[in-house]
């Protein structure tokens, strides 16, 4: 397998899930609870966000089929919207949206709505796992797309441990100078998942 896959496939995921920027709504979320129900709840969520992103990966092209999409059509859309995403990364947007859900959802346990869904597996995160799996070449491609959203997963709960620790120690300027920089790398390879898409038409691109 490329290695400089696996790499852009990670920092892909990371980007989009975005593991850093929801360690302070994580804190939101969870107003004095403990440390083991913090942990109950970390737990929950990314084995929720898990499932869902490995339902996705591996039915997520045959849905596409199913319904007349091609692949190259979808990484057009996909890249649109992971473009979206980093101009809202960007702009704080995406925080302040973050924030909102945060405020509004005022539940006992919010594993799975909003932390699960759709704050680790959201639209930009299963658009992302079914380009990858797209990408991938034969069961060892699958198995190390695979791998590398776990590898990211496993970051977004150590983080959700770790949460106001990480907080104290970016502090609130800290974080959004981290998610400006991660909106920068997303608008890259969002622009790339457009030309992997108009090449896959067999249009040819200049360069």
């Amino acid at each position: 397998m490329d290695t400089a896959f696996l790499i852009s496939a990670f920092v892909t995921l990371f980007v989009v899930i975005d593991p850093i920027g929801l360690t302070p709504v994580f804190i939101a979320l969870t107003p004095g609870l403990t440390a083991q129900q913090r942990r109950a709840i970390a737990i929950r969520a990314t084995v929720i966000a898990a499932g869902l992103l490995f339902l996705f990966a591996f039915l997520g092209e045959q849905v596409l089929g199913f319904i007349g999409i091609s692949m190259p059509a979808f990484r057009i859309a996909g890249g649109i919207l992971l473009f979206l995403t980093a101009l809202d990364m960007l702009f704080e947007r995406r925080t302040k949206r973050r924030e909102d859900q945060a405020d509004v959802e005022d539940v006992p346990d919010p594993s799975v709505f909003p932390i699960a869904i759709p704050l680790i597996a959201g639209p930009g995160a299963i658009a992302s796992i079914i380009l990858l799996a797209g990408q991938a070449e034969g069961p060892v491609g699958m198995a190390s797309v695979l791998g590398v959203m776990v590898a990211v997963l496993i970051i977004v709960f150590l983080l959700f441990l770790s949460a106001p620790l990480i907080e104290r120690a970016l502090g609130k300027t800290g974080i959004v100078v981290v998610t400006r920089l991660l909106g920068m790398l997303l608008a890259a390879l969002s622009v790339q998942f457009v030309l992997d898409g108009i090449r896959g038409f067999g249009l040819a691109l200049g360069g």
